[in-house]
């Protein structure tokens, strides 16, 4: 094995002294695998081995240059989602020791090293420890949307007891971590999906709802006897969201979206004394400013995975760094039966 020479105090010396990685040259470019040196993690950092990446929409986004709010210099390692093993730590860490397995949403954007590479120096208040009853390759699927769902049905909304939700998009990546989040703070979850999708809706507790079928008045009529929903989630923007606004409880429902990025008339929330709250996500990671709580989210998530309360949904097939387009290509085409997982090592 080559090693590294001069190596610094907190990096092994069974640490390789090259990675494997995935890059993009240029905006839409295929990926390109390179050889690329091992970092050493910095204050503050952990040294983790990566054995898995998830693969998020925004990740194609950002490759594509579609994504404006969460770009990503190039050329750069993408990649936002990890699950591995941590093999050095920068000064100033106490909360990870060599050998710790954790998960996060630590790289690919905002000048940040992405997750597809073997190894990857991380902001150590990004990651948590792993739940122990997941594989590399599930918690690898979880923190982008754990996190997201958390920061607007916990953060934002505070879901409790008794309310009834409302998830737009409850088979989808968020979409299914919001419904089992919402379920597991004692809410009753509704969700809007494909009919092909109800299965997968109904496994996770929520009705499932006819998106195609149904208007907005039908269903607010059936479900809330045309009250409105406490609070409703919407996982898919545009005309979803302004459909939204229609759909809140009278005097107090709440709104929150992941993708309120266009124009919206808000009249329909305003005749309702309803509110509203945006989803952004990826503000730690780009602006440095609360990261912690991105680590906090993490760790209470990991709780209720242990506690068999939330669970991700992995599509079927596998990828290797070697076919990271392939894998990217797939949630591009939308026939991911859910989340995709790039399989950077063993585990």
């Amino acid at each position: 094995m080559t090693v590294l020479a001069n190596v610094p105090a907190n990096v092994p010396a069974t640490v390789p002294a090259t990675m494997r990685a995935m890059t993009v040259e240029a905006t839409g470019g295929d990926f390109v695998l390179k050889k690329l040196p091992v970092p050493a993690p910095q204050a503050g950092q952990v040294l983790v081995r990566i054995v898995a990446s998830g693969v998020n929409p925004l990740d194609t986004k950002i490759r594509a240059g579609q994504a404006a709010h969460a770009q990503q210099p190039l050329p750069a390692g993408l990649g936002l989602d990890l699950a591995g093993v941590v093999v050095a730590v920068g000064t100033g860490v106490s909360t990870f020791r060599p050998g710790d397995e954790v998960y996060g949403a630590a790289g690919g954007v905002g000048g940040l090293q992405g997750t597809l590479a073997e190894y990857a120096a991380v902001d150590a208040r990004l990651v948590a420890l792993k739940p122990q009853n997941l594989t590399m390759r599930e918690a690898a699927a979880l923190p982008l949307v754990a996190i997201t769902a958390w920061e607007g049905l916990v953060d934002r909304a505070n879901v409790a007891q008794g309310d009834k939700v409302l998830v737009h998009g409850g088979a989808g990546g968020v979409g299914h971590i919001a419904v089992q989040l919402a379920r597991a703070r004692g809410a009753q979850v509704f969700t809007t999906v494909a009919q092909e999708q109800f299965a997968i809706a109904e496994r996770f507790g929520a009705v499932p709802i006819d998106y195609r079928s149904s208007t907005i008045e039908d269903y607010v009529a059936r479900h809330t006897g045309g009250a409105g929903f406490d609070v409703v989630f919407d996982t898919v923007g545009g005309a979803t969201l302004d459909a939204s606004f229609s759909a809140a409880r009278h005097y107090g429902g709440h709104v929150l979206s992941i993708l309120g990025w266009g124009s919206h008339k808000l009249a329909p929330l305003s005749f309702r004394s309803a509110t509203y709250s945006g989803v952004f996500t990826l503000y730690p990671m780009i602006s440095g400013q609360g990261r912690e709580h991105h680590g906090d989210i993490l760790r209470e998530a990991a709780k209720l995975v242990e506690a068999g309360r939330l669970m991700p949904l992995l599509d079927s097939q596998r990828f290797d760094l070697g076919s990271a387009l392939a894998a990217h290509q797939r949630v591009e085409s939308g026939v991911a039966h859910g989340k995709v997982v790039v399989d950077i090592a063993a585990g």
